[in-house]
Formats: C-alpha cells, sequence, structure tokens
C-alpha cells in the first residue's frame, strides 16, 4: 500500500446494538474533507486495480477541414 496516505486507517471495534453510523460523521465532515476522503478512495482503487496513477484519456476531435 502506498505509504503516502492522507488518512489515517483506524479500527473501532462496536456491538450490533450501536446505532452510530457513518452518515453522522459524514455529514459533521466539510464538503472539502468529504472530497479529499472520496479523492484518496479514488487513487487507492486505481492504484490496486490498474496498478497506475488515473489520468485523463485522451480525446480526438475534428473541428474543421
Amino acid at each position: 500500500m502506498n505509504s503516502s496516505r492522507k488518512i489515517p486507517p483506524t479500527v473501532r471495534i462496536t456491538t450490533m446494538g450501536d446505532r452510530t453510523s457513518e452518515r453522522d460523521y459524514w455529514q459533521q465532515q466539510t464538503p472539502l474533507q468529504r472530497l479529499a476522503a472520496l479523492e484518496q478512495i479514488r487513487r487507492e482503487y486505481h492504484q490496486w486495480k490498474y496498478n497506475a496513477e488515473p489520468r485523463l484519456q485522451r480525446v480526438y476531435s475534428i473541428t474543421q477541414r
């Protein structure tokens, strides 16, 4: 795994009766923090799935001849 993780991994053991929701946690985060977490997850997925940093695809279009 990449050692440049910005979001530290955490583990919390809870009981089945504990109803604290992840949604509540994410609702307390700022939109910028949520996007940063999403971007980190996306980068980790691409590294795991394709073993490469995601890049934009090339798009070619002829606009005028």
